[in-house]
């Protein structure tokens, strides 16, 4: 059968599946939804405005500093779904089995270098005179880090790298403890607004559409047993998108009460990262988007590809994720039985 008739086939059952729950009006299904500290908006307002629950889906939350401790969750199974960024690549180097459901963010629009201004450090091209550069391992700003020393020439071995993660780089600046530091959103645009510039955003040291995905996945033996579940969490997605399109206003008091960022970091925060600029279902469905789920070596599964190499290069790994790997973890079936059901 061809891969065309596969994905056909995909979609089909999950339509089925997804509507006979409805139909049924099964009680909600309940499971543990991990997340790292970080900008996952779209999560925060569902959560905010009971979106799961209108799906019938029934979530508890467990919050994690970055999402390297998350993966000891999804290794003892006590998570069922999680959304993150490349602590998802460093899952499956750990053989944790993952299925990537969609794009939640693109973090690579509003993580950057963050440096203190006394450092001299211009742009990422000056990371060679940082005497400590803050970096949490096996996050994106592990791979930003790596893949800014490449472009700027500078071997990774010459820098003197601390594993902090980005909510805890403020103190690290305060107390002279770092000089540089790459910072995910919020926490960049925060460090920003406390005199600790972004000299440079990932966009100008990695490729088109960067290589820091927001994710949002599910261990595969907790969707063989609740098949619907994927196609609920892309619903709950786009109600959020939506919600957040019409009202910009939800993200920022969501980003205030759970990060707590002042309003001005959130408002800036969403408009540097979030909205239209979150690869849409349609991008993600694309095979030839830098953000394509469909794409067998580009897309999702070439910037899983590098992060992993990255990742093994700077010894976060024992070895690259084969390929083959990677592409049996992403999982397009949910957004396209979406997008059929709401073809615009």
């Amino acid at each position: 059968m061809s891969l065309k008739k596969l994905i056909g086939c995909a979609i089909a059952s999950l339509l089925m599946i997804s509507g006979g729950a409805r139909a049924q009006g099964a009680a909600p299904i309940e499971f543990n939804y991990g997340i790292p500290t970080a900008d996952h908006v779209t999560v925060f307002v569902a959560q905010d405005l009971g979106l799961f629950e209108k799906v019938g889906l029934k979530p508890k939350f467990f919050n994690f500093t970055s999402g390297a401790p998350l993966l000891a969750g999804l290794k003892s199974e006590s998570l069922d779904v999680v959304t993150a960024g490349l602590a998802l690549t460093f899952a499956l180097g750990q053989d944790i089995p993952l299925k990537f459901i969609f794009w939640e963010a693109n973090n690579s629009a509003a993580e950057g270098l963050v440096v203190d201004p006394k450092s001299g450090i211009k742009s990422f091209r000056d990371i060679g005179k940082a005497k400590k550069v803050g970096a949490a391992v096996g996050t994106c700003a592990q791979v930003s880090l790596y893949l800014m020393a490449q472009k700027a020439g500078i071997e990774w071995s010459k820098l003197n790298v601390v594993n902090i993660a980005a909510p805890l780089l403020r103190n690290s600046f305060l107390s002279n403890s770092i000089d540089a530091g790459v910072a995910w959103p919020p926490y960049s645009l925060q460090l920003q607004s406390e005199g600790f510039p972004v000299v440079s955003f990932d966009e100008d040291y990695t490729p088109e559409g960067g290589v820091c995905p927001g994710l949002t996945a599910a261990r595969p033996d907790f969707l063989k047993k609740h098949p619907e579940v994927g196609l609920k969490l892309v619903q709950v997605e786009a109600m959020a998108r939506e919600a957040l399109a019409k009202n910009p206003q939800l993200g920022v008091d969501a980003f205030v009460k759970r990060l707590g960022v002042t309003p001005e970091v959130a408002k800036a925060t969403l408009e540097r990262e979030c909205c239209g600029r979150v690869p849409s279902f349609a991008d993600q469905a694309d095979p030839k988007s830098p953000y394509s789920m469909t794409s067998k070596e580009g897309g999702l599964a070439g910037k899983l590809k590098l992060a992993s190499e990255v990742l093994h290069a700077t010894k976060a790994i024992a070895e690259p994720v084969p390929l083959a790997k990677i592409q049996d973890a992403i999982e397009p079936a949910y957004i396209l039985a979406f997008l059929k059901q709401n073809p615009k």
